[in-house]
């Protein structure tokens, strides 16, 4: 796959290797801009072969993000994508191979390393909360607990691990939560609101079913039942009866998600999913041709 052809709305691939190389490489410090460990220690001419391997059972996402590090520093390096994107692989499996300057691999190496890790850490915890669902007419959500700056790789993430996205940011759907409701007086004119202002989507976070009916009366589109057990989730989805999606969301765990998808809701949001997926243990181990 080459660098071009990997594409998510609103997000500039070129620039973020271009932005995180430089990090790297200390870019604007007065000694920066180079590899000074690979430079003094590795001929100019000298070529790698390598191999990415996963040490742990994952769900494989970053792989054309690693690709780009390495394009990026030497365009001519052959690789080779040995596994599909979104794919579950078990540990020992052979991800991607490359041949090419031997610099360049190194220079790149950790940031290359660095996304797949974490995007596939990220799509692995999805699909394990998928398995603890276990249920297919419920869907798992992710939320906007993301890494500023890394929010449209780790949603893309989320989805290849057979998850779905929330909304991607503050501008595509109204959410109107708690404090809204404080300044706005109540659920119903905070809805009220949102619809004279012409937003077409209205997610509105009750906590109460005593909040139900007036949200719905005002046009919210949704419902975001908020911490509730699931006997209060129950009567809330029996109360809206199929007029909107409902969404649970608050206290979700591996332990209780199944409890609470089984109460009728159509969506479960999970903050932790891009907050706290642990790295998956994934390494690049080189070879000089």
């Amino acid at each position: 796959m080459a660098l071009s052809k990997f594409q998510l709305p609103g997000f500039d691939l070129a620039a973020f290797v271009r932005d995180t190389l430089a990090e790297d490489l200390g870019e604007g410090f007065s000694d920066g801009g180079r590899d000074v460990t690979s430079e003094s220690v590795i001929p100019a001419g000298a070529r790698f072969s390598g191999v990415m391997d996963t040490r742990d059972a994952i769900h494989v996402a970053g792989l054309p993000i690693a690709e780009a590090f390495f394009r990026t520093l030497d365009p001519d390096m052959r690789i080779d994508i040995l596994v599909q994107e979104g794919a579950s692989v078990p540990a020992g499996t052979n991800l991607m191979r490359l041949e090419g300057y031997a610099r360049a691999m190194l220079t790149a190496e950790r940031s290359a390393l660095n996304a797949v890790q974490h995007l596939s850490g990220i799509a692995t915890m999805v699909a394990e909360y998928i398995r603890a669902m276990d249920n297919p007419d419920c869907t798992l959500l992710d939320t906007r607990k993301t890494i500023p700056g890394l929010r449209h790789l780790e949603k893309y993430a989320v989805r290849m691990g057979g998850g779905s996205n929330h909304r991607m940011g503050l501008w595509d759907a109204a959410m109107i939560k708690d404090n809204h409701v404080l300044v706005a007086g109540s659920v119903g004119e905070a809805v009220r609101r949102a619809i004279a202002a012409g937003v077409g989507d209205i997610i509105c976070e009750v906590d109460r079913v005593d909040q139900i009916e007036p949200a719905l009366a005002a046009g919210a589109t949704r419902l975001l039942l908020d911490n509730m057990e699931p006997p209060m989730l129950r009567e809330a989805v029996a109360l809206v009866a199929g007029r909107v999606p409902t969404e649970a969301s608050g206290g979700i765990n591996l332990d209780t998600i199944r409890a609470k998808a089984a109460t009728g809701v159509d969506y479960v949001s999970v903050g932790r999913l891009t907050q706290s997926a642990p790295a998956a243990d994934i390494g690049l181990d080189f070879t000089p041709l």
